[in-house]
């Protein structure tokens, strides 16, 4: 054997020997207590404009925000209380929500309005204590949590002088994002798969990992005493940021021919291209999104009109077009409504096309609560790079006016869909729409 493969035997064996010596995932519960890390108000003293930052993202809201807290609360917890089986489910939520808590074994924490040490979420220790993950793939918190006086990051040469430092290259890679925003669960499923979308995309092989889209770099200093250099700007933006949404997929529209007579049809094309994701569009908890295409026609007196979208024919397109029918029976569980007949299951226009990929309980009803998915629907997300190419047959009313008439495609997304959200009483700002773009088109009705 020569030295080269024996010395990457022994380095293995070394790092998996190393890695297992500190517990990951479920095995970390209760191992290590708050005072092993310490408050981000000591890190805002030297790095304020990064603590700033970070204050305004929904890292720092991991485990405050209202529909997290409603879920968490209302469905997770309680359902683990009728059914034992998920009580490790509800504990491990926290180990991506607000790690401290669950890896000090304060589960099931408390409530956001008692301002305990949870409320942290994902803060300034939590990312810079992590050096690796354990395993062949990352996902369900299984990053390896090593707090101390030693704090990772992507930069060498880099001296402080309340702690160390140590550059870590993990710090750089998509798999550092996957240990929290891939997640299985107990039925084996892949319930969010962001970093594995972006591995099967076209940014992985151009090596575009998450930090460049989600903390791009800009001149700056990085603490009070640091020279300008390159920083990485810890904004963490995504799909709670209009901003960020905005613009996600393009949009262009045309008829399959300008002039019409009134008693006549038309058809448009809408081209539908993600310009901006390097993962699939929604992603993250898809189970609670929805993202769809509203078409409408006004002619040149004002009336409007919806178009339904043509259907395909693929399997399981039903769930993918807007629809009045009841679905999420199985919240009745948690809320212990033995006969609970569900809600309306997209609140959206009715033939509006749906981006999505269902999930299903036991019983084939769509859910909500990831934890109790059973199966997966097709997925008909809009994919990296992808465009999706969208038909609307229209018969020309009888009561159209002649002259122009205009066809206005609109993209919208929902963090959650809206009847679940008004059931439950979310707030508002949980369900309202996010314009991600808009598309025109004419035609021109003669008699």
């Amino acid at each position: 054997m020569n030295t080269y493969k024996l010395f990457t035997i022994i380095l293995f064996s070394t790092v998996q020997l190393f890695s297992q010596s500190i517990p990951t995932g479920d095995h970390a519960l209760g191992t290590k207590s708050y005072d092993d890390f310490e408050v981000s108000e000591v890190c805002q003293s030297c790095h304020n404009d990064i603590y700033q930052q970070w204050k305004q993202s929904m890292m720092s809201q991991s485990y405050t925000h209202h529909w997290d807290e409603i879920e968490y609360f209302e469905l997770a917890v309680p359902h683990s209380e009728v059914d034992p089986k998920f009580k490790p489910v509800a504990d491990g939520c926290n180990g991506c929500h607000t790690p401290m808590a669950f890896l000090a074994g304060d589960v099931t924490p408390p409530r956001p309005e008692e301002n305990s040490r949870a409320n942290d979420g994902v803060n300034c220790e939590v990312c810079h204590s992590i050096k690796g993950f354990e395993g062949k793939e990352p996902f369900n918190f299984n990053y390896i949590s090593d707090p101390g006086d030693v704090k990772f990051g992507p930069k060498d040469q880099l001296e402080s002088p309340h702690h160390s430092t140590l550059k870590i290259d993990f710090m750089s890679e998509a798999s550092y994002c996957g240990t929290c925003h891939n997640e299985k669960n107990p039925e084996n499923i892949w319930v969010k798969s962001t970093q594995l979308e972006w591995l099967e995309g076209p940014y992985s092989k151009e090596q575009v990992p998450c930090h460049q889209c989600h903390m791009p770099k800009a001149l700056g200093k990085n603490s009070i005493m640091s020279e300008k250099d390159m920083v990485a700007q810890h904004l963490f933006h995504g799909a709670h940021d209009p901003g960020k949404v905005a613009g996600v997929v393009e949009i262009r529209m045309h008829p399959s021919e300008r002039e019409v007579e009134i008693d006549g049809a038309v058809t448009i094309n809408v081209q539908l291209f993600n310009a901006k994701t390097g993962h699939k569009f929604p992603t993250g908890s898809v189970e609670d999104r929805i993202l769809w295409l509203d078409v409408t026609a006004t002619d040149s007196e004002g009336r409007v009109y919806h178009l339904p979208v043509d259907k395909k024919g693929f399997k399981g397109e039903e769930y993918t077009i807007g629809s009045d029918e009841l679905a999420y029976v199985d919240m009745g569980i948690p809320l212990r409504l033995p006969d609970f007949k569900g809600v309306q299951r997209d609140g959206i226009p009715v033939g509006s096309r749906i981006f999505r990929m269902p999930y299903f309980d036991k019983n084939g009803i769509m859910t909500i609560m990831q934890w109790n998915t059973h199966t997966l629907g097709t997925d008909y997300r809009i994919g990296p790079r992808e465009t999706k190419i969208e038909t609307y047959t229209f018969e020309i009313p009888i009561d159209a006016a002649p002259g122009i008439m205009n066809f206005d495609a609109t993209l919208n997304y929902q963090l959650l869909v809206k009847p679940v959200a008004d059931y439950l009483k979310v707030p508002l700002e949980e369900s309202e729409i996010i314009l991600v773009n808009t598309g025109s088109t004419w035609i021109e009705i003669y008699e």
